[in-house]
């Protein structure tokens, strides 16, 4: 992975919308073409209907086109919830690299992130 991309998204999570956590997520992401995409966490009072950085960064690549299989990885300033494991697993991103609470930056497939993920039917 290249350090860009945790560059990328280290700066873009100052554009994050977290007036209630404070808590401040970016996310990007590059597709097999080499264009990249940027999300970042965006709350809302009513919990639930908040969004994650790499959920914003997804939904971002699919109106620009993008499908499963097209996007390659994703840097992340935190580490994805389990809801945001199962996007990273359905697009079918080959790595998803996030610093650690304690600095060290680690790199995963998302089948290592969740296991037994749920699969759309053959």
């Amino acid at each position: 992975m290249s350090d860009d991309l945790l560059a990328r998204a280290t700066a873009v999570a100052a554009r994050a919308y977290a007036p209630y956590s404070n808590y401040l997520v970016g996310a990007a992401m590059r597709a097999r073409d080499g264009r990249i995409y940027e999300g970042v966490n965006v709350e809302n009072a009513a919990y639930p209907l908040g969004i994650c950085a790499e959920r914003t960064a997804i939904a971002y690549a699919v109106v620009d086109g993008c499908r499963p299989g097209d996007l390659v990885e994703i840097a992340i300033t935190a580490s994805p919830c389990g809801g945001c494991r199962q996007w990273l697993h359905e697009f079918r991103l080959e790595r998803v690299t996030f610093p650690k609470p304690d600095g060290e930056v680690v790199s995963y497939a998302p089948d290592e992130l969740l296991p037994e993920s749920w699969d759309l039917p053959a």
